[in-house]
């Protein structure tokens, strides 16, 4: 596959999984989906089919880092086309955390939504909003059940 198609490709398999935490979090199944670890395998897939190709090219900069090493290999279609691919990885692995400890904490998905947005677009705000929202808020609700999932799923923890 080539660069061009695998940097287009990166975002749109991860927008269903933001759609659903942003868009939906009270359907039923938003959850169950989002529970699950696997939803960051496809921008994961996509990052690994950019590097392991260029191994020896990314391994030389991550061996011996240097700023000088690094900006030439994010300078490059490869290192950018990675990069992008590792930053929407690990948003969506951020995103994830925050849904699931947002609903254990019971903190409503009308505040987490927009923080969502933020971690999506921007991730250390989002991050750093959520941090700060679950020192506060979610300090005084108590980890346990989530809010509005299914009586049958258990708690995340």
């Amino acid at each position: 596959m080539s660069l061009d198609l695998l940097f287009t490709l990166t975002f749109p398999v991860v927008v269903p999984f933001w759609a659903l935490m942003i868009l939906a979090p009270w359907w039923g199944q938003t959850t169950r989906i989002i529970r699950s670890p696997l939803v960051v395998v496809p921008p994961l897939i996509i990052c690994l089919l950019i590097m392991l190709p260029r191994f020896g090219e990314f391994w030389a900069v991550y061996s011996s880092p240097s700023l000088a090493g690094l900006q030439t290999l994010l300078a490059s279609p490869a290192g950018s086309a990675a990069i992008w691919a590792h930053l929407i990885t690990f948003d969506l692995f951020v995103g994830r955390w925050i849904f699931l400890d947002a609903r254990q904490r019971r903190i409503p998905a009308l505040v987490t939504s927009p923080l969502l947005l933020f971690t999506i677009l921007v991730s250390p705000v989002g991050l750093a909003a959520y941090l700060i929202l679950r020192y506060t808020v979610g300090r005084s609700a108590r980890p346990g059940t989530e809010v509005n999932a299914p009586a049958s799923q258990p708690a995340v923890g």
